[in-house]
């Protein structure tokens, strides 16, 4: 369920929506060492985090062109939601004279709150403080019906999100003071629309600069969610939640990751890939563009020659969490350590894992792509609704990646008692 920027289009699986800005600035300085990362503890105050000019990492910040819709790029331009520090999320449970609110308002509340927010905190390693607020206890009712609205998949914010926000703002308004809030979720009747097996109506406005105001504020940073997504594993309860993290990804400025091919470009490694089925973690680049990393814990391989770099699992707060390759003002390679740890419960095979990012595809178009080390091999994965195919896609020690066109090659050298993994990445 996306967030781009312009007026939204259609996305195969999910609904896109309008995203004109983003909101984050990252905290970069020189990393030490000169091939070891060499990790340093530091606070996150609230709100975004200045990047320092002359970093050591300036070639791996790579940058999209005027006009991507979310691009990857580092750092992402203001307008979106705050990723560090304290983020207030208000939660408004609205229903329709046509699909009356099931149940009550606050078991629709508690469908995605602790567990969104445990996955922010686990995340985040705690850089954010994700609290989801509900100063309205019972269903918000709109004054029309959820059929004169016209919301479809894909439908753009005019005229039919538009008008429902203004009401939901006109209803809500007397008790809730919108100004102290970062970002909005609204949490409609899940009989509102068809089921999520059907079609997926979930989605998120993002720096949306033409947004109706309230209170001053422009609902700039929206994400409406519908019928939850079954993974048919019998645990929509403890996995439903998950479509919330991922909408909410879009208010901070991340794109969708899955492509016309579903999964396949990035399979179950990121949230903003697959929501579905069992929990998984976001990809370090995703954690780094967030401000969740510091400098220290990044390291930048833009020169020639050849450096090891030791890597920790990306599931561990404190440590090397990612080493990127620039290989254009706009392209990188990112390398980094997942296991099953933390938010990554799917993870069959751990190991080094090696993607590609391109700050010039549009959000949906596959601005990621994860290198496969078992190509067809139909994965390690047994997990229900989990891409199988690059499940298994991490380098063990003794494996190495190559880009001869690039001259980029990384290979996995050894590992220690800790499991931390050594590699060693080299460009002509």
């Amino acid at each position: 369920m996306g967030g781009m920027g312009g007026m939204g289009g259609i996305r195969p699986r999910r609904s896109v929506a309008i995203a004109s800005v983003t909101a984050l600035t990252l905290a970069v300085s020189t990393p030490a060492g000169t091939g070891h990362l060499v990790a340093k503890e530091t606070s996150t105050a609230a709100g975004a985090v200045a990047v320092a000019s002359g970093s050591g990492l300036d070639p791996c910040k790579i940058r999209g062109r005027l006009g991507v819709q979310m691009s990857e790029g580092i750092p992402t331009p203001p307008g979106y939601s705050r990723s560090t520090g304290t983020v207030r999320a208000l939660n408004l449970m609205i229903d329709f004279s046509d699909a009356p609110g099931e149940g009550s308002a606050m078991d629709r509340f508690a469908e995605f709150a602790p567990q969104t927010q445990k996955w922010f905190r686990t995340s985040s390693y705690g850089r954010i403080d994700y609290r989801p607020e509900t100063p309205v206890t019972e269903w918000l009712r709109m004054p029309e019906t959820f059929r004169s609205y016209g919301i479809e998949r894909g439908v753009p914010f005019e005229p039919g999100y538009r008008r429902l926000v203004q009401d939901m703002v006109r209803v809500a308004d007397p008790v809730v003071d919108f100004r102290k809030y970062d970002l909005v979720n609204v949490l409609v009747t899940p009989n509102a629309g068809p089921s999520a097996l059907d079609t997926v109506l979930s989605v998120t406005f993002a720096g949306n600069r033409e947004a109706p105001v309230a209170d001053g504020t422009p609902v700039a940073n929206a994400s409406f969610v519908y019928s939850r997504q079954d993974d048919g594993s019998g645990t929509y309860h403890e996995t439903g939640y998950r479509v919330l993290p991922h909408e909410n990804g879009h208010v901070f400025g991340l794109p969708d990751l899955y492509t016309h091919e579903g999964g396949g470009a990035v399979g179950h490694w990121d949230i903003m890939s697959e929501d579905w089925g069992v929990d998984n973690d976001m990809l370090g680049w995703h954690k780094w563009k967030l401000g969740w990393l510091d400098a220290a814990q990044v390291g930048c391989v833009s020169a020639p020659g050849a450096a090891e770099y030791t890597l920790t699992p990306l599931a561990k707060a404190g440590g090397p969490k990612l080493v990127v390759v620039p290989l254009t003002a706009r392209t990188a390679y990112a390398v980094e350590l997942r296991t099953r740890a933390g938010n990554d419960v799917a993870v069959c095979r751990p190991g080094v894992l090696v993607y590609r990012v391109d700050a010039d595809v549009d959000t949906g178009n596959g601005p990621i792509r994860v290198h496969d080390a078992r190509r067809d091999s139909g994965g390690c994965t047994r997990s229900p609704n989990v891409h199988a195919e690059l499940s298994d896609a991490p380098l063990v020690r003794g494996e190495t990646f190559r880009d001869t066109r690039a001259g980029v090659t990384i290979t996995v050298t050894g590992t220690d008692e800790a499991g931390n993994h050594r590699v060693v990445v080299s460009r002509r």
